[in-house]
């Protein structure tokens, strides 16, 4: 199986429906990307994934820092 998004061969899987073979999560280990394997083949197929939203691995290496997500506000 390749990442639908950058075509990298490593995926692992994530988690497996309660339900047995109704679906599985599986993540991209060079872009991250995860998808449900039930879901529509522009999300889960490389050659039916948006052009525009496909990714080279130079892509990624140039892509903008991520910001982290603050902290929680307490509410007392």
């Amino acid at each position: 199986m390749i990442c639908p998004r950058c075509a990298y061969e490593s995926v692992d899987k994530l988690y497996t429906s309660p339900v047995p073979g109704v679906w599985d999560v599986l993540q991209c280990q060079q872009c991250l990307y995860s998808w449900r394997t039930s879901e529509p083949d522009r999300r889960t197929k490389r050659e039916a994934y948006p052009e525009e939203f496909k990714m080279t691995l130079e892509d990624i290496e140039n892509a903008p820092e991520v910001p982290t997500i603050p902290p929680l506000v307490s509410k007392n």
